[in-house]
């Protein structure tokens, strides 16, 4: 998400200057984070640590990345990214194309069709846009050797914190990216992002790490049945979160995903929502970690929880 915004800052020569918020780097956040007043998310249970805020400011437009890791033993086992860009009158026609071309051009990453993606879907009309997917990632590739250089630039910050601060990543992670844009919405360009170490949704441990070699690859999920079951759970957790998303930025009906056919819904109906059910499947991966339960209880609890 944060390259996204960064080549938008280099198209438009945009400098980068202080811009005041009230979070500061290691603030712990539990239940909400406020990007501001209208535009506050929803966290997974537990403690969050803000690891990077990075403003923007150049004449008006303006904005501020936030990146938060919930910590385990000093390892990431999930991270969130959130901002808000306001462009109203500003450079619009600029603006304009250049959220395109980062979107839709960028051939490193964007909303289109890649390999690496499992589900893409996406409202694209005149300058606006309403774009989910969700996926898999090499983490530590993504992080410090990306092929897109405009991701070295992107990662400096949360490079540093993680390296600063000895903190260990997944070798494999998923992610859902969720993105917005609208004139008829006060032109702001809303973007986030979640990931998480796919162990805590319970899933087997990867022999393949690399983005293409991965059992969670498209083209490889269906050898591994585990696997392709706890992406279709991620699946499904991700797209109530792009509802939920949409609501808090209050979307414009028209411009909302229809996300049925990933059966969302069905999470809503058991009174089970998205965030609590990755909590109860992390408190279920403990108790078997630490030999609690035993693999047949683990396994029996697991799938009365996904059901």
């Amino acid at each position: 998400m944060k390259k996204l915004l960064i080549i938008l800052v280099v198209s438009l020569l945009i400098d980068i200057n202080a811009f005041a918020k009230e979070y500061k780097v290691n603030d712990v956040v539990e239940n909400q984070f406020y990007v501001n007043k209208k535009f506050v998310i929803d966290l997974p249970k537990g403690k969050w640590t803000l690891a990077e805020k990075s403003p923007l400011f150049y004449h008006g437009l303006r904005t501020t990345i936030y990146v938060l890791l919930k910590l385990e033993n000093k390892k990431v086992i999930e991270m969130i990214e959130v901002a808000e860009m306001h462009t109203a009158g500003i450079y619009e026609y600029a603006v304009n194309q250049a959220i395109f071309e980062a979107l839709f051009k960028n051939k490193y990453d964007g909303c289109y069709e890649r390999p690496e993606y499992s589900i893409l879907k996406f409202y694209a009309k005149g300058n606006t846009h309403n774009c989910f997917w969700t996926g898999h990632a090499d983490v530590y590739n993504e992080l410090f050797t990306p092929e897109d250089p405009e991701q070295k630039t992107a990662n400096i910050k949360i490079r540093r914190y993680i390296t600063q601060n000895q903190i260990q990543l997944p070798k494999v992670g998923l992610f859902s990216n969720h993105s917005y844009f609208s004139r008829l919405r006060a032109g702001k360009w809303y973007l986030l992002s979640y990931g998480i170490d796919p162990q805590i949704l319970g899933a087997p441990a990867n022999k393949f790490i690399t983005e293409d070699s991965s059992e969670y690859h498209k083209n490889n999920i269906d050898n591994y049945p585990e696997h392709k079951k706890i992406m279709k759970k991620w699946i499904s957790l991700s797209a109530q979160r792009h509802i939920e998303f949409e609501e808090s930025i209050r979307a414009l009906e028209r411009h909302k995903l229809n996300l049925n056919d990933l059966s969302p819904k069905k999470i809503v109906d058991n009174n089970i929502q998205p965030n609590e059910m990755v909590d109860q499947l992390q408190k279920l991966n403990d108790l078997f970690k630490s030999g609690i339960l035993t693999k047949e209880e683990f396994e029996k609890a697991k799938k009365k929880i996904s059901n």
